[in-house]
């Protein structure tokens, strides 16, 4: 079997469990109104920290580009697999962030009910990042391979 196809079909599994993961941990009960008025609290913090971090990063990934794209040593090619791995990483972040502040409540719900209930939840909800990570990042290096595995130098351009 083709090792391409084995990554994306290791990628696309990843993101297969951390949906199950998310399904799981989404349908728990939120907890009581003043739970969920402190998550409420909590996601509106965290989604404007997010957004103002991406926007920093925005710029950061910008420069960084143009700089990776006029080294004559690297060039263009380099600039897109580093966008395209910021863009990857950006969205892992996004997902982590997003199942994290709507985890918070339903897991102090379930640490209400038993420490054992309490534990799934919050773990259940930790390992949604951690397969988004693995699954996207695998499916990215599939992608970027997959686009630039015609070049000659495409071991040195993928790490960008």
């Amino acid at each position: 079997m083709n090792p391409i196809l084995i990554a994306v079909i290791c990628g696309v599994l990843g993101l297969g469990v951390a949906s199950f993961l998310a399904f799981y941990v989404l349908k728990q009960d939120r907890g009581s109104k003043k739970v969920r008025e402190i998550s409420a609290a909590i996601k509106e913090g965290a989604l404007a920290f997010l957004g103002r971090e991406y926007k920093i990063l925005a710029v950061f990934v910008i420069v960084v580009a143009i700089i990776l794209g006029v080294v004559p040593s690297l060039g263009w090619l380099v600039s897109v697999a580093f966008i395209f791995g910021a863009v990857c990483s950006g969205l892992a972040g996004y997902i982590g962030m997003n199942i994290a502040i709507r985890a918070n409540s339903r897991t102090a719900a379930a640490a209400q009910k038993s420490l054992s209930q309490g534990l799934r939840v919050s773990f259940r909800s930790g390992a949604i990042m951690g397969m988004c990570v693995v699954g996207i990042g695998i499916l990215g290096l599939s992608i970027l391979y997959f686009v630039f595995h015609t070049n000659s130098n495409f071991l040195f351009i993928i790490p960008g």
